[in-house]
């Protein structure tokens, strides 16, 4: 190492260790990215803070799952279901409140968080995210310079080794990959091959599936009916003879899940299950959220922090007001990669009062939520530029992407943080995504 770490001094050397070791096969169809020679750093109050957000985001899955179940028995205000269920075919939710899948949770937790000025933001959780190959690649290339890149969170394999954990000794992993996944089929490969013969992709006519085998459920489910395999993987779930992650519960697959959490007639449920403290804590994380829900209020009701007593009266904010994002909830194409979300302030006032209007309708079918939006902090960081052979500063606005992998069964359950993802966009751009001009890298403390 000591020879290596001489030769990794000049960050554009680190830059092209790092470009030299892209699999043959790449990590995004089609995609690329900008080359950071260096991990992004994290302080330690920030890097502290996401080692302990697995314990909490795992017991707020848990109430969701519970509030969900206790909804539907009645034990709990039954629109909760009504919103969670909208949308959905009956076949899913039947299996969604099925015995069989009675207590199954995400193995997989990916929350993004924006950095802000006021700290960092949960917008949203993923229970079947991007990235798991990419950030497994990204922690083993830069842990492996030297340079103090060994601090790299989650080491050269914790990622590999945390994913290889969720699935309790099955003696075969099929890690089958939707068409409409197919842009991270590269990175799933390349993990794969990590873990040896145990691990295998699978495309969406794959059936071949034994008792006690596994399967990692690449594609979301909205997608169901353009997955041939999945009634198969389904059925050989409910059964309980093969093991199944994420479970086929649409719920967790619903950005609404912060909406229930600022919902005031929930509060009660909430300060049970998760304790004060915790409360405190997620609320003090997630941005104020509401749902969209067009159904009319008495006289003297008002939709609370936003004084409207009509969802219609959004379309008249002004754009200081509409410092507001709007996004399809979940169970739509549209609900994923930054797809169906609209920035209020970044919009003229008849494109804001068509996104109102489009959310107002598709309640039903489409549900929408509204987030306040917390503008990025400026962070500093670099890249290098390969065609001018020159080191880049790049002021820009960062999302981080903490993956959690869950080992262990019911309360002895926990959720592990493997490694992070930053992506660091250009400072122009307001919704922070994977774009080629972003910077994408680990990160350290």
């Amino acid at each position: 190492m000591t020879d290596l770490t001489t030769h990794m001094e000049a960050p554009a050397d680190r830059a092209r260790f790092v470009r030299a070791r892209f699999p043959q096969g790449g990590l995004f169809s089609g995609q690329n990215w900008r080359i950071s020679p260096d991990p992004f750093p994290l302080g330690p109050e920030l890097a502290e803070e996401l080692h302990g957000l697995g314990r909490l985001l795992l017991q707020f899955n848990r109430s969701v799952n519970l509030l969900y179940r206790q909804s539907v028995a009645g034990q709990q205000p039954r629109w909760v279901a009504e919103w969670l269920d909208c949308g959905k075919p009956a076949s899913l939710l039947e299996l969604q409140r099925a015995a069989a899948f009675k207590n199954d949770l995400p193995r997989v937790i990916r929350p993004d968080i924006i950095l802000t000025d006021s700290g960092p933001c949960i917008t949203e959780l993923d229970s079947v995210p991007g990235g798991i190959g990419l950030t497994a690649w990204l922690n083993q290339t830069y842990s492996s310079m030297g340079n103090g890149a060994a601090m790299v969170i989650g080491g050269a394999d914790g990622m590999t080794q945390g994913f290889a954990g969720i699935f309790d000794g099955a003696q075969a992993v099929h890690i089958v990959v939707s068409e409409e996944a197919q842009t991270y089929r590269p990175e799933m490969e390349w993990l794969a091959a990590q873990l040896g013969q145990r691990f295998q992709i699978r495309d969406a006519r794959f059936t071949d599936f034994k008792d006690r085998d596994a399967v990692y459920r690449f594609f979301e489910l909205f997608d169901l009916p353009n997955v041939p395999n999945a009634g198969a993987i389904l059925d050989l779930a409910l059964a309980r003879r093969i093991q199944l992650t994420s479970p086929p519960k649409p719920i967790f697959e619903e950005k609404m899940l912060f909406a229930l959490l600022w919902n005031r007639n929930l509060r009660g449920f909430w300060r049970q299950e998760l304790g004060e403290r915790f409360l405190s804590r997620l609320q003090k994380l997630s941005p104020y959220t509401w749902m969209v829900d067009p159904s009319p209020l008495p006289p003297q009701g008002a939709i609370p922090e936003l004084a409207l007593t009509d969802w219609r009266q959004l379309k008249a904010f002004s754009q200081r007001e509409r410092e507001l994002i709007l996004k399809v909830s979940g169970f739509s194409d549209k609900a994923w990669g930054a797809r169906g979300v609209f920035l209020g302030s970044d919009l003229s006032t008849a494109d804001w009062a068509a996104a109102v209007d489009l959310a107002i309708g598709s309640f039903s079918t489409s549900p929408h939520v509204l987030q306040r939006y917390l503008k990025p902090a400026m962070a500093k960081a670099q890249w290098f530029d390969f065609e001018k052979e020159q080191l880049t500063d790049m002021p820009g606005r960062v999302r981080l992407c903490p993956y959690y992998f869950v080992q262990g069964q019911g309360d002895a359950a926990r959720a592990n943080l493997s490694g992070v993802l930053a992506t660091i966009c250009p400072a122009d751009k307001k919704i922070i995504h994977g774009m080629s001009t972003a910077i994408l890298a680990p990160c350290s403390v």
